[in-house]
């Protein structure tokens, strides 16, 4: 199997996104620590969308974006080439339930957790102000990107109810629009390029994100049989 990848980086700082696999993603201090994590991270990802898994991967690279942004903590702009083109009404319904299902699991472990408000980490801060390092942090910084996202591709959204109400919402508000499947490159907030298909990854990418240090957190505060893995980290 062939795992096409857009390479993000500041200097070393590495972000690596497999294009066929929404939001599937690796950080690494460097090109090759990012490209030996991605194994690992496909297999995670089909097992998390229900397909079968594949023994052998190649990783290849097939877009580079060298950014001024803070990569190490995740900072990201990068518009994909494959992120331009239209839609069929089935690949959005595939990848909006995608979506949908990516909210519904955050919850499953959110609500797996114990004490919500432990945490296992120090402070740290990075662009965007404080890292969440508790459950219910983690859970509001992550549902919180909703309305954004939805902006940035001028649709109309809120941040109201839990992740997968205002996640389904904002879908609903973007098919009221008769061209949204044409998919068009929008000029947002601080001349970031925006697509829905970018909309699409960005929510699956963040998800797996802040689950993943929800998840660590969960094991190492409270153990595996408190912490729910419906990511299959």
């Amino acid at each position: 199997m062939t795992i096409n990848c857009v390479w993000e980086h500041n200097g070393n700082d590495t972000l690596l996104y497999a294009i066929d696999f929404i939001g599937a993603y690796t950080r690494g201090e460097s090109l090759e620590i990012a490209k030996a994590k991605m194994p690992v991270e496909i297999c995670s990802y089909l097992k998390w969308s229900g397909e079968d898994i594949s023994e052998n991967m190649e990783v290849v690279i097939v877009q580079e974006k060298d950014s001024e942004l803070a990569i190490k903590d995740a900072d990201s702009d990068v518009l994909f080439e494959s992120e331009k083109a239209p839609l069929t009404t089935e690949e959005y319904e595939q990848l909006k339930a995608l979506a949908l299902k990516s909210a519904m699991d955050f919850i499953t472990l959110y609500e797996s957790i114990p004490d919500k408000s432990a945490t296992a980490a120090a402070e740290r801060k990075t662009f965007y102000g404080q890292v969440p390092r508790s459950g219910d942090e983690m859970y509001e910084h992550t549902k919180s990107v909703n309305e954004y996202y939805f902006a940035e591709i001028e649709v109309d959204a809120d941040n109201c109810g839990n992740i997968y109400e205002c996640r389904k919402r904002g879908f609903e508000a973007l098919e009221a629009k008769p061209d949204f499947l044409q998919n068009a490159v929008i000029e947002g907030s601080y001349g970031e390029l925006w697509s829905l298909r970018k909309v699409l990854r960005r929510f699956i990418w963040h998800d797996r994100i802040h689950a993943r240090a929800m998840y660590r957190m969960a094991l190492k505060v409270f153990g595996a049989e408190n912490a729910a893995n419906p990511f299959c980290f």
